[in-house]
């Protein structure tokens, strides 16, 4: 009998980002939200605490395929010139759940997270938007900018972090013809049409009343129900999108802690799976009203799952 190994894909960080372009993992998610399923159904995700920091286990059993991601938080890791967050990923087929692929899970997350927040910004943002503001300069960060730039014509960005050293690292690393990218500062929100937040930060990043209406604003820097990069009169005040309401009311700390200060109802929260039964229709889009849109993610397994099978399907020797 062949061992466990033998037709194991292996499949490293440069080959994923050899068969995924960040428009296709968009374009992936997405289909997967069209073709009806419930995000809410999805298995919930396990957050274990060890010495140094976390590790979670993240299942889904979606299409084709089921797969398990084992992610690791390490919050010193920075600080050594390592990934905050890593993470290996295993593939397995749906009926006899045998193992398919392993795959490197933390570039399989640098992808998903930022086609997660440009696939729903592509649904409620207006077509014009053109100026971006980054909070957070380390890898999530600069893949936004990659993200937001697949789905809409971004012109101008602005990198906002606490080491002006490594904001400017990160300005580098977007930096092309036709692109006005720079170190900024909080106030540039108010001129931002979208806002990305991807960082460790415990408390609110800037002051609610610099969104305007209509603008976008994004947070992925959390999945703890006490830490927070929002303050919490934004979300009274915007149209509130989460990837399903049981995972934002226990992980979302955006969401927990803007609830707890009376700013927002559970029932107001937007599944972002709704948003793609009529794309067109009138609760969804830019135009349903003049509030900004909050998008609020934690990050669930079925996105990952999503991604790595857009992999295994672009993998011509799979």
């Amino acid at each position: 009998m062949p061992g466990i190994f033998d037709s194991l894909h292996l499949l490293d960080g440069p080959a994923l980002a050899d068969r995924i372009t960040m428009r296709s993992a968009v374009d992936a998610l997405q289909e997967v939200l069209r073709s009806g399923f419930d995000p809410d159904g999805d298995p919930a995700r396990t957050i274990v605490d060890v010495r140094h920091g976390q590790l979670l286990l993240m299942p889904s059993d979606v299409g084709a395929y089921a797969g398990q991601k084992l992610a690791t938080v390490a919050p010193a890791n920075p600080a050594r010139g390592l990934e905050r967050i890593q993470a290996i990923y295993v593939v397995l087929d749906a009926d006899t759940l045998a193992p398919v692929a392993l795959l490197d899970g933390t570039e399989l997350t640098s992808i998903r997270t930022p086609a997660m927040s440009a696939a729903v910004v592509d649904v409620v943002a207006p077509a014009n938007a053109g100026s971006l503001v980054v909070f957070g300069t380390g890898p999530q960060g600069v893949r936004h900018v990659e993200a937001m730039r697949a789905i809409r014509p971004i012109t101008r960005v602005r990198f906002v972090g606490r080491d002006r050293e490594r904001a400017a690292r990160a300005v580098a690393a977007v930096a092309t013809g036709g692109l006005d990218v720079a170190v900024g500062t909080p106030a540039d929100v108010a001129d931002a049409d979208l806002v990305v937040c991807a960082t460790t930060a415990r408390e609110p990043l800037f002051d609610h009343a610099l969104v305007r209406g209509r603008a976008v604003v994004v947070a992925v820097g959390s999945h703890e129900p006490d830490a927070r990069e929002l303050p919490g009169a934004l979300l009274g005040r915007a149209r509130v999108i989460v990837e399903s309401r049981r995972v934002a009311l226990a992980e979302a700390g955006d969401v927990v802690l803007a609830i707890g200060e009376g700013h927002l109802s559970p029932d107001a929260l937007v599944p972002m799976s709704t948003l793609f039964d009529d794309p067109n229709g009138d609760d969804t889009g830019p135009e349903a009203s003049a509030r900004p849109v909050v998008v609020k993610t934690c990050g669930m397994g079925w996105q990952d799952l999503a991604v790595a099978q857009l992999a295994l399907t672009n993998d011509r020797n799979a």
